[in-house]
């Protein structure tokens, strides 16, 4: 049973989702964020570096997934993500963790079946899979989408590698 931290990194607040996979089945496990405030970006970075040391440390997940930087009008904010990107991934990689990137169209596509979804959609289907009665932040929403992204996209390279296998059998 694997689990796996799903990474929705930004400057300001990186949402963090943790799910037990057991073949189809989701559990959820925990989920949170890492609020940074307004302070300097190096210092607001040190804290997405040491928040995710400390769920790591709790959790010891066995893999990761983070969603892609998303290039929108602003080259700085881009810029900024791609910075939060690199201390969260630093931070899974200093555990040795393997760490797969998805773009946000990927997550929506896998959690919702439209890639252009809402984040409404998206909050309500992950509550749905997971079977979670409460509210979840936003951030702490789109992380287990993307923890799911990740089971999903996983079990059909497996299921892909055994029909290849299976068909190469045939062939001989």
């Amino acid at each position: 049973m694997p689990l796996i931290l799903g990474i929705d990194p930004g400057s300001r607040t990186t949402g963090y989702g943790l799910v037990e996979v057991k073949g189809n089945k989701f559990r959820f496990v925990d989920c949170g964020c890492i609020k940074t405030g307004d302070g300097a970006l190096p210092q607001r970075l040190k804290k997405i570096l040491s928040g995710l040391h400390a769920v790591i440390e709790q959790h010891r997940p066995d893999e990761v997934a983070i969603e892609e930087v998303f290039m929108g009008r602003n080259a700085a904010s881009a810029l900024k993500l791609g910075q939060a990107r690199g201390a969260a991934m630093s931070a899974c990689l200093a555990f040795d963790l393997p760490v797969d990137e998805y773009s946000a169209r990927q997550v929506k596509q896998a959690v919702v079946g439209a890639g252009a979804a809402q984040k409404n959609q998206v909050q309500h289907m992950v509550k749905a899979l997971l079977t979670i009665s409460g509210n979840i932040e936003e951030d702490a929403a789109d992380a287990l989408a993307i923890a799911i992204c990740h089971a999903n996209t996983q079990s059909s390279l497996i299921r892909m590698a055994g029909a290849k296998a299976f068909s190469r059998k045939r062939l001989r």
